[in-house]
């Protein structure tokens, strides 16, 4: 079997967002995803991943009264876009993009 030449494997650019905020996530998904077909790229996605929920029970006391409890939760919402065969422009305008505080985006090359 022939083997396949690196111009044949299609380079990708994967993008994981993730926030606490599900309104912050998916007005950066779609401002990352403006910003890619400004500069004429192939974009797939924003595809929605499973949200981690971390649950953490605390006594509200600190001593007695243990049937006394507070719950609190941390919900990290995700998401995954994926840019096909980026250029060095497409990168340069990733890179120049002002996203909000609370979003954080890990650029992956695949």
């Amino acid at each position: 079997m022939p083997k396949k030449k690196e111009a044949d494997i299609p380079q990708k650019l994967r993008l994981k967002i993730q926030s606490y905020d599900h309104k912050l996530i998916d007005n950066s998904s779609r401002q990352i995803i403006e910003a890619a077909e400004r500069n004429d790229a192939k974009v797939v996605g924003p595809i929605p991943l499973p949200t981690a929920i971390k649950r953490y029970t605390v006594n509200r006391s600190t001593f007695v009264h243990k049937d006394s409890r507070e719950q609190f939760e941390l919900r990290v919402h995700k998401r995954l876009v994926e840019i096909m065969n980026p250029s060095q422009k497409i990168v340069e305008s990733l890179s120049n993009l002002n996203l909000p505080a609370g979003v954080d985006v890990e650029i992956k090359m695949v």
